[in-house]
């Protein structure tokens, strides 16, 4: 086995063969990534969604991938596995309960909290006709839809809000709506809904239970209530090898593994109306099995001036989960780290162009001296910035120079059609030299410096009429949003914002998420003049800023 890797190294060593004359130890190379691919990429494993069955099959594939490659473990409790949580949004939970008149409710088809409903109980009689203090309110939404059925501007969320807050301060105990109009309210328990729960619950009840128990609203009703909204979770896992050669430094070479499974997290691109599985093979089941494959080349190598940590992470697609995990709770020693090598898309090199892109060039002062343009296989095309939307981001946070290999997008990205049978298998295997002969070049330069780069804000792309200049925490589940950067020079930083920062409000417009967010900018023009609301610690600061 050894004398096999050997031969193969040795290969290394010359200059780039044309890709059509594969050697016959590249040939394994090039069919063990198309095994690889073919697994991780098949139907079975369901579009290797963070937190499901399908990222388990991936994990437990990988790690086994590892062990024949003879990596150490890395990951929690001498496992290759790192697990770490995401926030799913919130969920009634089943202790939840609504019973009038000892009819038991049924939950979504009679009745549902609404997203910004707070937690409560109560046991009580109560009439529809009255609204006392200390007991339960009835509201009718029909006034108001039908008042503002020709409203482009109207929110009937932000109604409720108003009505129920209202209750509240005249000691409503909860707040239960109907609507008996015959216009559609649209009204839902909205998991994903971030909000300030409301002073009481906030309960609809659906047209067919109105009729069913509330048609008499003079009527004494006995009314027992429990409402329990909790935090819903999963947990996706980071899969981690290493290599100890006793070395000073360690190199991370990282890649994800997951992929969007059915598009149940909005992400795909797909605008088909059938449920498909997304199977990700160029995103980014090639990075993987790049990263497999250089496992076992490297363990192999006489490059011993370094260690090596492969990382495959999850959570990427959801916001680089795994990767800021990782950075946050590193299982080697940190301020060993020399540099992170990222390969993402790396499976549909065109052979036409051969395009080759590289991202981080910029990191540190040794990539202009080791990288060229001029390569004899690729055209190469570099990126000095060390952001942007993968999990290398995560690391030049943590000031580590960082590598992102890519070879572009297809038509395929985020769909159902991004299938095994369409990767340039030749043409990741060049890739992966070209990876290697990187490894060669810098094994005995020691520790490399890092430079900070421009950053890559994700208000500034065309789609954004102005552009505050922070990088989002796609992690944070709190209200508002936390800056996990600021980017140099643009306004968040000139105004005094800092990495961290919550920032909840701009203008008169307050948001909850990444995506109200987005939603707040574009009522912004360039030039306009406003304040900015952030949460530091437990400080609340305001900023003058024009944009």
């Amino acid at each position: 086995m050894k004398r096999f890797f050997y031969c193969l190294l040795f290969l290394f060593t010359t200059s780039f063969v044309n890709a059509q004359k594969l050697k016959k130890a590249e040939k394994i190379v090039v069919a063990n990534l198309q095994t690889h691919i073919s697994y991780l990429a098949g139907d079975q494993l369901e579009g290797r969604r963070t937190g499901s069955n399908g990222e388990k099959l991936a994990y437990e594939y990988i790690s086994t991938e590892f062990l024949k490659a003879g990596l150490l473990t890395k990951g929690d409790n001498a496992t290759f596995l790192q697990a770490f949580e995401v926030n799913d949004g919130r969920m009634v939970t089943n202790a939840s309960h609504l019973i009038i008149n000892g009819n038991d409710l049924a939950i979504e088809k009679e009745y549902f909290p609404l997203s910004f409903s707070s937690n409560g109980s109560l046991t009580t009689v109560a009439s529809i006709a009255l609204q006392e203090n200390g007991s339960p309110w009835f509201y009718d939404i029909k006034d108001l839809l039908e008042a503002n059925k020709n409203n482009p501007h109207f929110d009937l969320v932000d109604a409720v809000k108003i009505k129920a807050a209202d209750a509240a301060k005249k000691k409503a105990t909860t707040f239960f709506i109907y609507n008996s109009s015959a216009i559609k309210d649209e009204l839902q328990f909205d998991p994903k809904a971030k909000t300030i729960p409301s002073a009481i619950p906030v309960i609809y009840v659906t047209k067919i239970a109105k009729e069913k128990f509330l048609k008499d609203e003079t009527a004494s009703l006995d009314i027992q209530l429990k409402i329990e909204i909790v935090d819903k979770k999963r947990y996706g896992h980071n899969v981690i090898g290493y290599i100890d050669n006793n070395a000073a430094t360690t190199i991370i070479i990282g890649a994800h593994y997951d992929h969007l499974g059915y598009g149940e997290d909005h992400n795909s691109l797909y605008t088909g109306t059938t449920s498909l599985i997304h199977n990700g093979a160029d995103d980014n089941a090639s990075g993987t099995a790049a990263l497999i494959e250089l496992s076992k080349l490297i363990k192999a190598s006489k490059y011993k001036n370094n260690n090596y940590l492969f990382i495959c992470f999850s959570g990427e697609e959801l916001g680089l989960f795994g990767s800021k995990y990782f950075t946050e709770h590193p299982t080697v020693n940190f301020t060993t780290v020399n540099y992170m090598i990222n390969l993402d898309m790396v499976g549909r090199l065109n052979d036409s162009t051969q395009g080759l892109n590289i991202g981080g060039y910029g990191t540190s002062p040794l990539w202009g001296q080791t990288l060229t343009a001029n390569d004899k296989f690729f055209k190469i095309k570099f990126d000095s910035s060390g952001t942007g939307p993968s999990d290398h981001t995560s690391f030049y946070r943590k000031d580590i120079p960082v590598l992102f290999f890519f070879t572009g997008i297809h038509n395929d990205y985020h769909k159902p059609t991004d299938d095994a049978d369409k990767i340039n298998y030749t043409g990741e295997w060049m890739v992966m030299k070209y990876i290697f002969k990187l490894i060669e070049d810098t094994d005995k330069k020691g520790k490399i410096a890092f430079t900070k780069t421009r950053e890559t804000a994700m208000s500034g792309t065309t789609s954004f009429k102005v552009a505050l200049g922070i990088m989002p925490d796609y992690t944070f589940s709190g209200i508002g949003v936390r800056a996990d950067g600021i980017s140099e020079g643009k306004i968040a930083q000139k105004a005094g914002m800092k990495a961290g920062d919550i920032i909840v409000q701009l203008g008169n417009y307050k948001f909850t998420d990444v995506q109200t967010y987005m939603e707040t900018l574009n009522k912004f023009n360039k030039g306009d003049a406003t304040k900015v609301k952030v949460k530091r610690g437990n400080e609340e600061l305001v900023f003058d800023i024009v944009f």
